[in-house]
């Protein structure tokens, strides 16, 4: 069940945004609380990070979180709500890479690692969400405010998959599995709006500080295989300066909420020229897959009455 097409962005607009410390999570978090009327929460895994970076203001209020914690996702909301009162929009952009060979799981630390990303990049956002959700819905209306605005991160890796990040695009892939889901749960009259951010290369500390890596797998030495070719792309310095500067991004995922007054939020914003043709192209691929599989596909079928598929685009498309 689809929600409103439109919001309304409140002047005094709560922003709650996750990974604050750098990159998207900032540029995002200091356009906020340069706003003359918005309030921000700014978590990050150690806050002392934010020291100097954001102004101290009674609009701007500085949050310890690790995502990976569930009492501290909730010690975070409740802290955010006794300042503010409540939450407008909240913006799940915490998380890293892990990037190496896939079969590296295999050894007990490659799953401890394997395991860590998908709880971070996965589960910490999935569990923010249902608390937006509830406070959109229950928390909000006390304040006069109806709704709110979840804005889920993931990357064009959130849609297309490539070598040597398999548990990184699971974990993003869920995301954006997730979001969809939910965003179909909600009832239209509590006015709640999701979309998906899927940037490209931004130019952060993600690629350093931002990563964590398997330890190489012996049968992927050759310096031609598609993940030692990815690894050397990521890497390289002079391929990171081509990259966005992470301000862009942000002030692209501020300007599709406030732009929400007139133009509906999409499911999904790719953000770079890179990352929307990478989308374009998978989908077209997708696409006429889709057509050379459709005798086989149709075939299973028992008979034209009754088709879940029928269901599913009549009710939920």
């Amino acid at each position: 069940m689809a929600a409103p097409r439109l919001y309304n962005l409140p002047a005094d607009a709560v922003w709650f945004i996750t990974g604050s410390s750098s990159g998207m999570g900032l540029g995002l978090a200091q356009q906020i609380a340069a706003h003359p009327t918005h309030r921000l929460v700014a978590t990050a895994r150690n806050s002392s990070r934010l020291s100097g970076l954001l102004p101290q203001s009674d609009r701007v209020h500085i949050v310890d979180l690790d995502v990976t914690s569930d009492n501290a996702i909730d010690a975070a909301v409740d802290s955010a709500l006794a300042k503010f009162g409540r939450i407008d929009v909240m913006v799940n952009n915490a998380g890293y890479g892990l990037m190496g060979d896939t079969e590296s799981a295999l050894e007990p630390e490659g799953q401890a690692k394997a395991r860590k990303q998908v709880e971070t990049n996965l589960w910490g956002t999935t569990r923010l969400t249902i608390h937006a959700v509830r406070i959109f819905r229950d928390v909000n209306p006390k304040t006069g405010q109806q709704g709110g605005v979840v804005l889920n991160v993931t990357s064009l890796g959130g849609f297309a998959g490539y070598p040597g990040t398999a548990f990184y695009h699971a974990a993003k892939f869920g995301v954006e599995g997730f979001t969809e889901s939910i965003s179909k749960e909600v009832r239209p009259e509590w006015n709640i709006h999701f979309c998906i951010i899927e940037p490209g290369g931004a130019r952060s500390n993600f690629a350093s500080l931002g990563m964590d890596w398997f330890a190489p797998h012996a049968a992927y030495t050759a310096v031609d295989s598609p993940t030692r070719v990815m690894e050397s792309y990521v890497k390289n310095p002079d391929m990171q300066k081509t990259w966005t500067p992470p301000e862009r991004v942000a002030n692209a995922m501020y300007q599709v909420v406030a732009l929400a007054k007139s133009k509906p939020l999409p499911v999904r914003l790719p953000l770079t020229e890179g990352a929307w043709h990478v989308i374009k192209n998978e989908v077209a691929a997708v696409d006429k897959e889709l057509e050379e599989v459709k005798a086989l596909s149709l075939s299973v079928e028992i008979d034209d009455a009754n088709r879940v598929g029928d269901f599913l685009v009549n009710n939920y498309s």
